[in-house]
């Protein structure tokens, strides 16, 4: 397609789906208010109530690890949210890829914290690229891990609020997807295929199924918003293990999970200017992991990549994406020492 034609065509569906609440077009942070969970809206005028019923069982794939070792050279990105320059940019920056997005990282392990989704139109084409590096990184010796986050939940949870009009172009063609499926009779028909890919047992829903929410590797702790000692209590492996059969559409999710400020996607209490007592709530946390660190992104830092608690806590959602206006930094781990990588 044109990109002229195409330009157009998102403009008129953009102007469309703005009376149902969806197509984040303004280019602007939501307020803090709106940030801190997904709003409760009438069915009549959004798809974000119209919560997925579970769809039918699919097979079940081998459970993702939540505790991986030390490798040599660890690197950490944050939030992406659809701009795919600034995830190549990200990548090169790890010394993961090349000029022609090749996985170049040898035994290099990458984690990208979550929210590749949202805000800008470059979604589809960061998950595919994302989907193929783990691959490649994989023959190589090394390891891509993605995590989901707040905003990978709220699309399989149907709330499409800030989607951009060309996300929901680029998820019009999606493969396994029925357009005519009943689950999705109270979602306007041009969101209806990304409802839908997204939803509980849809084709992306099941790709997001096989990634964790909360990840060990050696001595850091990895999640999209914190974690605390409640976390812990409850186990990792279970609250992965709870996500992914939400997603496959094989069991429900707690709310607990899905939108409570505590949620290990939704909290922000280290990121925050974080008190004395925050901090005695992370040691505890680390200690019952148990871990030296913890690695999150979700609260933006257009400053750059914020390190609290005396290095107990590192912050790397720096706002890289177009929508935020910054630009793209990554965290190297190595041993005990904690880089920051930025651009020259």
């Amino acid at each position: 397609m044109r990109e002229d034609s195409r330009r157009a065509m998102r403009t008129a569906l953009c102007g469309t789906l703005l009376a149902f609440g969806a197509c984040d077009s303004a280019r602007r942070p939501p307020t803090a208010q709106q940030a801190a969970r997904p709003a409760a809206a009438s069915a009549e005028n959004t798809a974000s109530s119209a919560t997925p019923p579970p769809a039918a069982a699919q097979p079940t794939p081998a459970p993702t690890t939540t505790r991986l070792p030390a490798p040599p050279r660890l690197v950490a990105l944050g939030d992406l949210h659809g701009d795919f320059e600034a995830t190549r940019t990200a990548l090169r920056l790890a010394g993961a890829i090349d000029p022609q997005d090749r996985w170049i990282g040898k035994d290099l392990v990458v984690v990208q914290t979550g929210d590749q989704l949202d805000r800008g139109d470059g979604e589809r084409k960061i998950l595919e690229l994302l989907e193929r590096l783990q691959t490649e990184a994989r023959a190589a010796g090394g390891a891509l891990h993605v995590l989901n986050g707040n905003h990978e939940l709220m699309n399989a949870a149907g709330d499409l609020r800030y989607v951009t009009a060309g996300g929901f172009l680029d998820f019009a063609d999606v493969a396994g997807v029925d357009l005519a499926d009943p689950r999705a009779a109270r979602v306007p028909e041009p969101m209806r295929a990304r409802w839908l890919a997204f939803a509980p047992g849809g084709p992306w829903a099941r790709k997001l199924a096989e990634r964790p929410v909360v990840l060990v590797v050696g001595e850091t702790v990895f999640t999209h918003g914190g974690l605390l000692p409640q976390h812990v209590r409850r186990g990792l492996d279970t609250i992965n293990d709870e996500v992914q059969r939400w997603l496959r559409g094989d069991g429900e999710i707690s709310p607990e999970i899905l939108q409570d400020d505590d949620s290990p996607v939704w909290v922000r209490r280290y990121c925050l200017e974080p008190k004395p007592a925050d901090c005695d709530v992370l040691r505890e946390t680390l200690a019952a992991v148990p871990a030296k660190r913890l690695v999150v992104g979700h609260t933006v830092h257009k400053e750059g990549v914020m390190s609290a608690c005396d290095g107990a806590v590192w912050c790397i959602d720096v706002g890289m994406a177009a929508y935020y206006g910054g630009h793209p930094e990554a965290l190297e781990i190595v041993g005990d020492k904690v880089t920051v990588l930025r651009e020259p």
